[in-house]
C-alpha cells in the first residue's frame, strides 16, 4: 500500500501531524471529545474493579459472575433501548439522552447510594445465603450483598460499550472518510492515551491514605476518593456534550456527512441487527475479531486480578496499583499512537496491521499463564517472591496488550466499518459493539465459572484457561486474514467507482 502522505505533507509532517489546516475545525473538537470520553473510561476501569473486588466478602471471583449474570443482560437491554432511540430520534439527540443517563447515575451514586451503603447493603441476608450455598457461588452472593457497587460496575462497563464504542465511534465513522481515518485515528488514539495517563495519575493521587475532615463527605479516604472521581466524571461528561453540540452546529452539517443515507430512516430491532451479522460475512469477521479480543483478555485478566488482590487487599493500595498500571499502559500507547499507529496503517495493508494485537496478546498472555502455572518453581529458581513476580508479569501483559488495543486494534476495527453503507454500518456496529463485545467478556466469565465449579480455585483452573486462550487467539487471527481480503476488495471497488464517476 503506497503512502502518499509524504508527498502531500513532507517527511516529518506526514510522520507527526498529517492534518490539513482547514481540517482543524473538525479534528480538534473530535480530539477533545475523545480525550474526555477516554478519561472517563480509564478512570472507571480502575475504580470499578477496585470497588467490586475489595468490597465486603467479595474477591476476584465476583468478576466472572457479574459479567455473565448482570453486565451481559444489562448490555442487551441497553442495546435494545439504544436501538429504540435511534429508530425514534436523530443520532444527535440519542447522544444527548445517553450521556445524560450516565451523568445522572454518577451523580445519584455519589450523593445518594454511596453515603447510604450501610443501610442499602443486605449483609445479614447475604450471610445466610453464604452459609446455605456452596463456596463456588460466593461471587454471585457478593453481587447481591454489595448491590450498589455492582450497579456502579455495570454502568462503568456500559460506558465503554454505549458511549465509547457505539456512540463515539459511530459518530467518528459517520463523519470521517477512509483517507481521513488513516490520518486522524492514530492521533485520536494518542489523545485518548494521554487521557489514560492523566486518569491513572488521578487514581494514584486520589487513592491516598489522607482523610480531609473539612470535606463533609465519606467515612474514610476511599469514600472521598470516589467523590473526587465522580465529580471529575460528571464535569467531563458535561464538557463532552458541549463540544458535541458545537460540532453539530458549526462543523458537521447533514449535507457534509460522509456517505449520507439517501433513503428514509428504517426502524430496526436488535434481532434484525443480529440477523444481518449472519448474512454478512464481512460483519461476521468483525464480530469474531471483537469476540476474540474480549474473550482472550478476560481469560487472562481474571487470574491476574485474583493474584493482585492477594498482594494488595486494601482498596486504596489496589486502586493505586491499578493507577500505576494505567499510567504505564497509556504512556506506551501514546508513544505508539504518535510514532507507529498512523504510519503503520498508511504504509501496510489492513490485515498486516490488524494482526499485531493478537500476536502480541498471544506472546504476553501465554508467558503470564505459563508462569502462573509454575510460579512456585519459577520463583524459587529466580529467587523472587512468586506472588510479586506473577503480579508483575500479569501487569506487563496487561500493559502491552491494552496498549495495542487502544492503538492498532481500535483503529483497524473502526476503519473496517467505514466502507460499509450507512444502514449496514449502524446496524452492524450496534450489534457488534453493543452486545458482541459483552458476549466476548461474558464468554470468558462463563468459562471461568465452569472451571471454578470443577477445580474450586482460579489457580487450579489455569492450565485449562491457557489451552482455551490459545484456541481463541488462533480463531481471531484467521478472521483477520479473511476480513483483510474483503476490506481491500471493498475499498478498491469504491475507489474505482469514484474514479469512474469523476471521469464521466
Amino acid at each position: 500500500m503506497r503512502d502518499n502522505t509524504k508527498i502531500e505533507f513532507g517527511k516529518w509532517r506526514s510522520f507527526l501531524w498529517p492534518i490539513h489546516r482547514w481540517e482543524l475545525k473538525k479534528f480538534l473538537p473530535m480530539f477533545c471529545m475523545f480525550f474526555l470520553i477516554a478519561f472517563n473510561y480509564n478512570s472507571l476501569r480502575s475504580y470499578k474493579d477496585t470497588m467490586i473486588v475489595t468490597a465486603h466478602e467479595a474477591g476476584a471471583e465476583v468478576i466472572p459472575f457479574i459479567k455473565v449474570w448482570v453486565v451481559l443482560p444489562c448490555a442487551i437491554l441497553f442495546t435494545i433501548f439504544f436501538t429504540a432511540l435511534t429508530n425514534r430520534f436523530s443520532r444527535e439527540k440519542v447522544f444527548y439522552i445517553m450521556m445524560s443517563i450516565f451523568i445522572a447515575f454518577f451523580a445519584i451514586f455519589t450523593f445518594v447510594l454511596l453515603p447510604a451503603q450501610d443501610y442499602l447493603h443486605p449483609h445479614e441476608a447475604a450471610d445466610k445465603l453464604q452459609a446455605a450455598l456452596p463456596e463456588g457461588v460466593k461471587g454471585m452472593i457478593a453481587i447481591f450483598r454489595n448491590w450498589t457497587f455492582s450497579l456502579f460496575y455495570v454502568m462503568s462497563e456500559l460506558w465503554s460499550t454505549a458511549i465509547l464504542s457505539v456512540l463515539w465511534w459511530g459518530f467518528a465513522n459517520e463523519v470521517t472518510s477512509v483517507n481521513e481515518a488513516k490520518r486522524y485515528y492514530g492521533l485520536l488514539m494518542m489523545g485518548s492515551n494521554v487521557a489514560g495517563v492523566i486518569a491513572g495519575y488521578a487514581a494514584v493521587c486520589f487513592s491516598g491514605s489522607l482523610f480531609y475532615s473539612w470535606i463533609p463527605y465519606g467515612k474514610n479516604s476511599w469514600d472521598q476518593s470516589i467523590l473526587f472521581l465522580n465529580v471529575a466524571l460528571i464535569i467531563s461528561g458535561i464538557l463532552t456534550i458541549v463540544i458535541y453540540r458545537w460540532l453539530n452546529r458549526n462543523v458537521i452539517h447533514p449535507a457534509e456527512k460522509i456517505n449520507p443515507s439517501t433513503q428514509e430512516k428504517q426502524k430496526t430491532s436488535l434481532w434484525e441487527n443480529f440477523k444481518l451479522l449472519g448474512k454478512s460475512k464481512y460483519l461476521l469477521c468483525i464480530a469474531i475479531i471483537v469476540l476474540g479480543y474480549n474473550l482472550s483478555m478476560n481469560l487472562v485478566e481474571v487470574i491476574w486480578k485474583d493474584q493482585m488482590l492477594q498482594l494488595y487487599p486494601d482498596s486504596n493500595d489496589y486502586n493505586r496499583y491499578m493507577g500505576h498500571v494505567t499510567i504505564a499502559m497509556s504512556v506506551l500507547a501514546a508513544f505508539s499512537g504518535l510514532f507507529l499507529t498512523s504510519n503503520l496503517i498508511r504504509r501496510y495493508s489492513w490485515a498486516r496491521v490488524a494482526l499485531i494485537p493478537p500476536v502480541l496478546i498471544l506472546v504476553t498472555g501465554f508467558a503470564f499463564l505459563f508462569f502462573a502455572i509454575f510460579q512456585h518453581t519459577m520463583g524459587a529458581f529466580l529467587g523472587v517472591a512468586p506472588l510479586f513476580l506473577a503480579v508483575t508479569l500479569g501487569s506487563m501483559q496487561n500493559i502491552f496488550s491494552r496498549a495495542s488495543k487502544y492503538t492498532l486494534f481500535d483503529a483497524t476495527k473502526e476503519i473496517a466499518f467505514i466502507p460499509l453503507d450507512p444502514d449496514m454500518k449502524l446496524k452492524g456496529k450496534a450489534a457488534i459493539d453493543g452486545v458482541g463485545s459483552r458476549l466476548g467478556k461474558s464468554g470468558g466469565s462463563v468459562i471461568h465459572q465452569g472451571l471454578l465449579m470443577i477445580f474450586g480455585t482460579l489457580g487450579g483452573s489455569t492450565p485449562c484457561v491457557a489451552a482455551i486462550f490459545l484456541g481463541v487467539i488462533l480463531v481471531w487471527m484467521f478472521a483477520v486474514f479473511a476480513l483483510g481480503k474483503k476490506f481491500e476488495a471493498l475499498v478498491a471497488k469504491q475507489n474505482s467507482e469514484k474514479v469512474t464517476a469523476t471521469s464521466s
